[in-house]
């Protein structure tokens, strides 16, 4: 057989959309398998909502409908009430891959890719042939509808159906809601229902109501009245860039000189450092423009900003949740009873990224998670306040928490009801993989985490400690007083001491060896007296 020609061969070239990708590919943005795929779908318009919300100043406030219309069949509609989405964008904001308002932009936020939305339009025409329907409220007497799909081959919006009217009653905020097959709603770790609940434990700020497809209702409350403060773009430290970055942002520069160039696109670089940086890269014309930059000259520049110090990132830019809201948030939403929560300090990673770390361990009530047998610890993972239901196996918070020995702080994960909350901040996420379920294991987070963990281990330990010692005095207390009748009459025939007397006397120097216990048994006694009581009266009322 002869050899193909490569004439032949390229007849078959194509240049294909990135719309066209992810149709082939849905699985790398999260519809892998029918309970992920519904958990996605629900993420990205919960995701969306609430930046959308605090970008306005708004507190979230939002609705979570699934309907089932058959067997791996649903409907999902989400409502917010924010600023709304402007007529000119409602197509290309829910269906053009890689458009918005937060690829482009060096801040902290939630999502980063501009994929989400648009993914689940696509991701609804490819399992029902169906559009998204979206109903905007801008907050101006004006509210708009229409049905968007997306034209994979050109990765254009297609938008249909365009009516604009007078809203009757709404203020603003936005309603999105698609129909989707090879989903599934199911009540599990991994399910809907706890992702939203994750979802109100790192956002205590925002209320949640989730209707799920038996009509049961579900309200997360707000637990803080506050907005958090809202992120601040920023601009990128230069111990962060690689040589084909630097080049990125030299050829897209509108400077006139190369150093100005470094001053004004980067942080922390003053005119004094960029002179440091003249003596360091003597090949390097600085005064030229930096659309002209060379990659010699790049990677020349890229070595001095390595072997020169720098003041760290700013780290006023990230906004964690808050130790006093993460607190609050899982007393609201856990109720356990007792919790010790830890901030850390900015930290950065691959150089130049500042990231920070929150972590929380809550220990009884509704910690943990339930089995046959009793309890098992869990854990709650979260970046930039987002939950992460999936790929815990390779996520650095996992990996994290698994190095450690929690027998030392007197926990035990695998029969004690305790959770182990633990949230990653930062201008940029490393997620290991386009579905954003777990943080790459780059070697100072996972330290970080651990540390973070390990000092709220401390605090847990402290109270579990304590606990132990009160049931080992109160059952002793108790294993006395369960004799000191006995031995006080015994004593009264033997003496002729009054035996109530003696009684007293022996309880007395049984409280001296052990007040706590005698104080518990003594609160005991007072929430019995008090549960008597209204159990009487309750009698009475409904005698009368």
């Amino acid at each position: 057989m002869e050899p193909l020609a490569a004439d032949e061969i390229f007849k078959e070239f194509r240049e294909h959309s990135i719309a066209e990708f992810f149709k082939k590919n849905r699985q790398m943005l999260g519809y892998s398998s029918p309970v992920r795929a519904l958990v996605t779908v629900v993420h990205e318009y919960v995701t969306n909502s609430e930046d959308a919300c605090e970008e306005a100043g708004i507190l979230p406030d939002l609705e979570v409908r699934i309907d089932r219309i058959s067997d791996n069949r649903y409907r999902v509609k989400v409502t917010d009430n924010g600023p709304g989405i402007p007529k000119a964008f409602l197509g290309k904001s829910l269906a053009v891959i890689l458009a918005g308002t937060k690829f482009h932009r060096y801040m902290q936020q939630r999502g980063q890719q501009g994929i989400g939305a648009a993914g689940c339009t696509l991701f609804s025409q490819l399992t029902t042939g169906k559009p998204v329907r979206v109903v905007s409220y801008t907050g101006k007497g004006k509210a708009y509808s229409c049905e968007v799909s997306i034209e994979a081959t050109n990765n254009k919006p297609i938008v249909k159906d365009i009516a604009e009217y007078d809203p009757a009653g709404a203020v603003r905020g936005t309603s999105v809601e698609g129909e989707f097959a090879e989903v599934k709603y199911e009540n599990s770790d991994h399910g809907v229902y706890e992702y939203l609940k994750r979802t109100a434990l790192s956002n205590p700020h925002t209320q949640i109501k989730l209707i799920d497809p038996d009509g049961k209702e579900t309200v997360f409350m707000r637990s803080v009245e506050s907005l958090p403060q809202r992120p601040r773009p920023t601009k990128p430290h230069p111990l962060g860039l690689s040589i084909n970055d630097l080049l990125d942002f030299a050829h897209a520069s509108s400077s006139r000189k190369i150093s100005s160039f470094l001053v004004d696109t980067f942080a922390r670089t003053s005119q004094g450092k960029v002179d440091e940086l003249k003596g360091i890269a003597k090949n390097v014309d600085f005064g030229k423009e930096p659309k002209t930059l060379t990659w010699g000259e790049a990677e020349e520049l890229i070595n001095a900003i390595k072997s020169t110090k720098w003041i760290a990132p700013d780290a006023s830019y990230i906004i964690a949740i808050g130790k006093e809201q993460v607190e609050k948030a899982m007393k609201n939403i856990l109720a356990p009873d007792f919790i010790h929560v830890v901030e850390r300090k900015p930290q950065v990673f691959r150089g130049g990224v500042p990231f920070i770390v929150e972590a929380a361990v809550a220990f009884g009530g509704g910690a943990g998670k339930k089995t046959d047998e009793g309890y098992e610890g869990n854990i709650l993972r979260f970046a930039n306040k987002v939950p992460l239901l999936f790929d815990s196996g390779n996520c650095a918070i996992t990996q994290a928490v698994k190095s450690i020995d929690w027998k030392r702080y007197d926990i035990d994960m695998e029969k004690q009801p305790v959770s182990v909350f633990v949230n990653v901040s930062s201008i940029y996420i490393p997620y290991s993989g386009v579905g954003k379920e777990s943080i790459s294991q780059e070697d100072e987070i996972v330290e970080e985490i651990k540390l973070a963990v390990m000092e709220a281990a401390r605090g847990v330990q402290r109270y579990v400690s304590g606990k132990m010692h009160a049931n080992i005095e109160s059952s002793k207390y108790n294993t006395i007083m369960r004799y000191a009748k006995q031995l006080a009459r015994d004593l009264g025939d033997l003496t002729g001491i009054d035996q109530k007397k003696l009684e007293a006397e022996l309880e007395k120097l049984v409280a001296k060896h052990y007040p706590e216990a005698k104080e518990a048994k003594r609160r005991e006694e007072e929430e019995t007296a008090e549960s008597k009581g209204d159990d009487s009266e309750g009698v009475d009322d409904a005698a009368e």
